[in-house]
């Protein structure tokens, strides 16, 4: 479990039911938000799934990212994330670069076909996600993305917050 954010309120205790119902919203919200997304990956050359367009989503937020690091982010097994990183270089995607200062490290890039993929994927969510925060309202956006961050187990930054 995750360590209580600092500055949260102890207060705040929520029923098994309410639990639940957040629960079953998250789920459904997920759900939502990959479908919204599926096309753009269906239209994608060389068989891209979900797992591929995280990782290039996450490489897009963090360049350099290797197998170690998207393993710890998504929980995928040492293996799927190595898989994940080959079928995006072999589909030209993405390429890996020898590390300056750890030859043993292989950081991997995005190439323009790869930002060009998890640009067309990324922006079906950012306008699903944009819906929601509007139906939601102006005051419940910064709300919402600390209740995301906390159960990503990330404290956001401050920009991410405010924005």
């Amino acid at each position: 479990m995750n360590a209580p954010l600092i500055g949260a309120d102890p207060r705040l205790i929520l029923r098994e039911d309410e639990l639940d119902a957040a629960v079953e919203l998250f789920l459904l919200a997920e759900a939502a938000l990959w479908r919204s997304a599926d096309g753009a990956i269906d239209e994608a050359a060389g068989g891209m799934g979900r797992g591929h367009f995280r990782a290039a989503f996450l490489l897009k937020r963090r360049p350099g990212l290797g197998v170690k690091e998207l393993t710890r982010l998504t929980g995928l097994s040492k293996q799927g994330a190595s898989r994940v990183l080959r079928d995006l270089i072999e589909a030209g995607y993405a390429e890996t670069r020898i590390d300056d200062e750890d030859a043993r490290r292989r950081p991997t890039v995005l190439t323009e076909a790869g930002a060009a993929f998890e640009a067309a994927v990324a922006e079906r969510m950012r306008a699903h996600l944009a819906g929601a925060y509007r139906e939601g309202g102006l005051e419940a956006a910064p709300a919402a993305r600390k209740i995301l961050a906390a159960m990503a187990g990330v404290r956001p930054s401050r920009r991410s917050v405010d924005a």
